[in-house]
Order: structure tokens, then sequence, then C-alpha cells
């Protein structure tokens, strides 16, 4: 690698894949992320500071092996809402402790695994 400037980051976005688009989109407005069209095969999805785009595109194994960590404040309320959510097709496993903090695993709707996460520890 070359020396010289380093490249300052100031934000990374991932861009999901979507099995049924509408579903998905659906399913992340109800977790709670609000939707901003960007295009008929795009939309860009905020909660606070955290974004991702949603693309009318699906390859299985890409979506089977994407994992996604979202960090939330209080995992109890975020258990709760996912645990509520109706009308989707999504895997919910139990909130765990670590040493670290708490996690849980939500398979979303397109089998994509997000790794919900508090963290009360050292990271």
């Amino acid at each position: 690698m070359g020396k010289g400037v380093i490249v300052q980051v100031d934000d990374i976005r991932v861009f999901l894949p979507s099995k049924d688009y509408e579903i998905s989109k659906s399913f992340y407005q109800a977790f709670g992320f609000k939707m901003t069209f960007v295009s008929d095969d795009l939309a860009l999805f905020e909660n606070g500071e955290c974004f991702f785009f949603l693309q009318r595109f699906y390859n299985e194994d890409l979506a089977k092996n994407l994992m996604l960590q979202l960090s939330v404040v209080d995992i109890n309320q975020a258990y709760e809402r996912v645990a509520n959510l109706k009308g989707f097709e999504c895997q919910l496993g139990p909130i765990k402790e670590e040493p670290w903090g708490k996690v849980f695993h939500l398979w979303g709707p397109s089998d994509e695994l997000w790794h919900i996460t508090e963290f009360t520890g050292s990271e």
C-alpha cells in the first residue's frame, strides 16, 4: 500500500436485496425506518443517523449470506417491536446475554440476517 493522503470516511451504506420489494419496503417501515423514494427500483431507509438502500434485486446466495449489525439503545424495545410485527414471514431468535451486551437475531423478509445489538460492556 502506498503512503500519502488518508481517505476520511464519513458514512457507509449497504444495498440490501429484496425477494419481494413491496413486502421488504413495508417491513422496514413497520420496523421503524423512514422510507425515501429514490427510483422505482431503489429506496433509501433512515432511522436517526443510520441509512441503508433497499433495491429491487434479489440473489439468493447474497441474501442468505448477508449479515448486518444494528446497534440499538434499548434491545427490549427493539425486540418487542419486531415480535409484534404482523403479516411478515421473518424468523426471530431470543435475546442472548453476551460479555459485551445483548443480541438477538432477526432473519428479514429476504433471509438477510440482522444482529440486533445493545452494547452494555466493552466492545
